[in-house]
């Protein structure tokens, strides 16, 4: 099956479920991309045998929620984003209760379920400010979990309050918040991060919110954005550190990864096809051994490679998503409805399924 480009010893370890190394990993990279497909479509099989039996591997998952920026607003100026703005932009905003009641509105009337809400670092807003959002959100709409802030945005909050992180944490946990996406990561190598976004939390820093997060019993995602400035052992080395970060707290409910995209910013970076997209999904499946899912990012890719990643390791399709501004402000703006959705999981030989931000199938 496998050609001579990788150690027959590294591909017998994929096949029987072990844990490959860093080495390992930058050898099955080198694979053609059919081969590593097959191998990650294999990990892949092996995963979700265990966490539904003999049915999950004929199932694709996929959630119904929304994206929401509560504010524009933020003093970090990453390189790579075409969103923020600062208070002296014209079109900058912070959404009010009766905006954020509208948009919860449109997404309960299509049996929404989750609300992924993220804004950016507003240089001026109190903690009172995020806790009655949340407050309110919580009680007018008991039916959305909120998935909720960023690393980044927990560290920027620990600062503005004046507040340690764990006590952050858990006055947002209180007051509604449901889980945390993994928004922010980019790649966890410092010095990566150093260029593109360096006012923003470093590696050890997004690390930490993740691990007391997950202690207080706040389940996230986890993300990787690449195709800028790193290398593919900067890839592995931050592959490595969500791994490690697994072992430890089991908090990570599924990782997503996407390419960068271009339009709109700062950074100039030639940007990376749907191949590497492909190829870095399949191998993030085989070395996240201990991450029980991966999403495809029909989102920047497009859906029909979101539709082909299915078959490179991914088992969720993500979301309906049916409001987004950050991907799209960089040039990027795909849009899928629930039937298409359901049609591209089914053409590619799946049982579509509906779930909530755990993984727990919805009827």
């Amino acid at each position: 099956m496998i050609t001579a480009d990788c150690d027959e010893a590294i591909v017998d370890k994929v096949l029987a479920g072990e844990r490959i190394t860093a080495d390992d990993a930058r050898a099955l990279y080198e694979l053609p991309l059919p081969e590593l497909g097959e191998l990650a479509n294999r990990r892949r099989d092996m995963i979700r045998a265990k966490a539904f039996g003999g049915r999950g591997n004929d199932i694709v998952t996929y959630i119904v929620d929304r994206n929401i920026n509560y504010t524009n607003v933020c003093n970090v100026y990453c390189k790579f984003c075409a969103f923020y703005r600062t208070e002296k932009d014209h079109d900058h905003y912070v959404l009010t209760h009766e905006q954020l009641d509208e948009k919860l509105d449109e997404l309960t009337a299509i049996g929404g379920v989750q609300i992924l809400l993220q804004g950016g670092h507003h240089p001026k807003l109190g903690i009172d400010h995020y806790l009655e959002m949340l407050r309110h959100i919580r009680a007018k709409y008991p039916h959305i979990n909120i998935h909720g802030f960023s690393p980044p945005e927990f560290q920027h909050f620990s600062g503005v309050f004046g507040m340690p992180l764990r006590e952050v944490l858990s006055k947002f946990k209180e007051a509604g918040l449901g889980s945390i996406p993994g928004g922010g990561g980019e790649i966890l190598v410092d010095r990566v991060r150093n260029r593109i976004a360096p006012l923003k939390c470093n590696s050890d820093q997004w690390l930490e919110v993740m691990r007391v997060a997950h202690e207080l019993g706040l389940n996230s995602s986890c993300t990787m954005m690449f195709g800028h400035v790193e290398t593919v052992d900067d890839r592995i080395e931050h592959l490595q550190r969500l791994r490690d970060t697994q072992d430890e707290t089991g908090g990570f409910t599924a990782f997503i990864c996407w390419t960068f995209q271009p339009e709109n910013t700062k950074l100039r970076a030639e940007p990376v096809g749907s191949n590497e997209y492909l190829r870095m999904q399949a191998l993030g499946r085989i070395f996240l051994d201990n991450i029980p899912n991966v999403q495809s990012s029909w989102v920047t890719q497009g859906p029909a490679i979101g539709q082909i990643a299915l078959k490179y390791g991914a088992n969720d399709f993500g979301s309906v998503m049916m409001e987004e501004n950050v991907v799209s402000s960089a040039g990027t703006t795909f849009r899928l409805n629930k039937e298409m959705i359901e049609r591209l999981i089914t053409e590619a030989g799946y049982e579509p399924r509906r779930r909530d931000n755990w993984y727990n199938l919805l009827a």
